[in-house]
């Protein structure tokens, strides 16, 4: 149960640091911005193991934080442009 709120509280901040990096306004509300950081999560780390593995026995990937606002940028992109 910790686990769910742990991704809900970090899926958040990295979907507010998604929107504010992206230029224009986003009129997104808090799941909407929650569900983008965390697709944008798993999105970026699935590219982080594609350009590099993690080494042995890594509970994380050394980029996690910052491929996951990539994930979400590209998330929040693709949402701005299809929508």
């Amino acid at each position: 149960m910790l686990h769910l709120i742990w991704s809900i509280i970090v899926g958040f901040i990295v979907g507010l640091l998604a929107r504010a990096l992206m230029p224009g306004a986003q009129e997104l509300g808090f799941w909407l911005t929650t569900g983008i950081g965390i697709g944008g999560s798993f999105l970026g780390g699935l590219l982080a193991t594609l350009l590099s593995k993690p080494s042995a026995g890594a509970k994380f990937h050394p980029a996690g934080l910052l491929m996951s606002i990539v994930g979400a940028l590209i998330l929040l992109w693709l949402y701005i442009k299809y929508h």
